[in-house]
């Protein structure tokens, strides 16, 4: 018994035994432990938090998954701010001195945290202004296309239609033009471009295109301001060229352009071979007689031409 009591005061001592100073506060191994205690036990209530608003919501269907989302990274972040907090707290640093914390954010800005803070900042900014969302598709400026499935401290993931991730940081999204294909609505209208030959029936064209158009399943046709239309746009050097104008109304097939585009360039295909509605091959006209008088295969007093 003296054995364990003599142990427990050995380990007091060490647990009490000062290791460094910050400022006017001396920081213990004892305070360092209970530091830590505290911002696990904030990290595991809000991994609870989290796991109890899953089974709130998944009960009810009329919770949108991406205010779910955002609700849950909010909490997240504020439990884990005030894990940090209180844990400094308990080590006995004076928050009402902030020259210390104000200090070290300098330096480590200094030292290239720019960076860092900027995409803190601006996933801060995108949860609090609601421009994009976990579920949205968006095309940056770089590029990148695909649905948004994580927005986090410093970056947001972006799966492409390819199932490649793709990490994008969050500053990215501010400083740059995004644009958000299923911000508002699931309602978009898309344009084919396609040409014909010189000659071709027009109204053949556009009765044999809107038609096959609104066969195509992704098709919008319920209302009159919605259906297919079929507009000349260009005499082109070969061909009248065309575009039709189709509205999709379904949010997997919005995220999915490369697929709309070909199930309605298939259709254009079919209709037009269908009516007997040539595509045109480009057309070039050669004049080389002036080439053949200079190489002596024909006279030279031949007319022109």
């Amino acid at each position: 018994m003296n054995e364990l009591a003599q142990l427990l005061r050995t380990v007091g001592q060490w647990l009490g035994h000062p290791l460094f100073s910050l400022g006017e506060t001396t920081v213990s191994a004892f305070s360092l432990l209970s530091a830590l205690l505290i911002f696990v036990a904030f990290l595991v209530l809000s991994r609870i938090v989290g796991r109890a608003i899953d089974r709130f919501t998944r009960e009810r269907p009329s919770f949108h998954p991406a205010s779910v989302y955002a609700l849950k990274q909010m909490l997240h972040y504020s439990l884990f701010a005030l894990g940090i907090l209180l844990a400094l707290s308990s080590i006995g640093i004076d928050f009402s001195k902030l020259a210390i914390v104000a200090g070290a954010v300098g330096v480590g800005v200094g030292l290239g945290l720019q960076g860092l803070v900027n995409n803190f900042v601006s996933g801060l900014i995108l949860f609090f202004e609601r421009s994009m969302k976990v579920g949205d598709y968006v095309e940056l400026e770089s590029g990148v296309t695909g649905e948004v499935r994580e927005i986090n401290f410093r970056s947001t993931l972006v799966t492409t239609n390819d199932n490649i991730d793709v990490v994008v940081p969050n500053s990215e999204f501010i400083n740059s033009r995004v644009t958000n294909w299923t911000m508002r609505e699931t309602l978009r209208r898309f344009r084919i471009p396609f040409g014909v030959a010189y000659g071709s029936d027009k109204d053949l064209v556009a009765k044999a295109i809107t038609e096959a158009a609104s066969r195509v399943p992704y098709s919008k046709t319920d209302s009159e301001k919605h259906r297919p239309e079929v507009w000349l746009v260009e005499f082109g050097d070969s061909s009248l060229n065309f575009e039709l104008l189709v509205w999709v109304g379904e949010e997997n097939a919005i995220k999915r352009p490369g697929r709309v585009i070909a199930a309605y360039n298939w259709a254009i295909e079919t209709a037009l071979g269908e009516n007997g509605i040539e595509i045109p091959f480009p057309q070039r006209d050669l004049h080389l007689r002036s080439g053949f008088r200079e190489a002596g295969l024909i006279a030279a007093d031949s007319p022109p031409g």
